[in-house]
């Protein structure tokens, strides 16, 4: 199986998509003071287990660190994932 991680601007998220299916988001919002809010990760029960939902975190927390953007991780996977990789700890 081969999925493409994507920034979809316009809807505020990173999705995991397969062909033309989204099989994985995290959602974010862009607050003031260049902080990006991530509330939310979720990744389709028939795709669980896969890594998809650390490849979504780890394309957001670079294009937090490109983007000079902090984060402030309210679901607890992108917390947990952070927690386990001390690159990113600056980002917070």
């Amino acid at each position: 199986m081969e999925y493409k991680i994507i920034n979809n601007v316009d809807n505020n998220r990173f999705e995991a998509k397969l062909d033309s299916e989204v099989i994985g988001l995290i959602d974010y919002e862009l607050s003031e003071g260049n902080v990006l809010i991530v509330p939310h990760t979720e990744v389709n029960t028939k795709y669980e287990g896969q890594g998809i939902a650390g490849a979504m975190t780890k394309a957001l927390l670079e294009f937090a660190s490109v983007n000079s953007y902090r984060i402030l991780p309210i679901c607890p996977y992108t917390k947990a994932y952070i927690d386990r990789h001390p690159e990113y700890h600056q980002l917070l």
